[in-house]
């Protein structure tokens, strides 16, 4: 997944997240939660990876 899907994902999960909260939902308030947190994941991931495919430069 791309950088733009990753952050695509996370925006998604805070909107779902303040629409729960606007409509007093918490299980769409929950779902935006983990969809955050699976975009930051993936984020980190991604990050990771890029670091190990970089020569250390020693």
């Amino acid at each position: 997944m791309g950088k733009a899907k990753t952050k695509a994902k996370q925006v998604k999960g805070r909107t779902k997240e303040a629409a729960g909260k606007t409509m007093d939902d918490r299980a769409m308030q929950m779902a935006g939660r983990g969809e955050q947190i699976a975009g930051k994941a993936q984020e980190a991931g991604e990050k990771t990876a890029e670091r190990m495919k970089k020569p250390s430069g020693r």
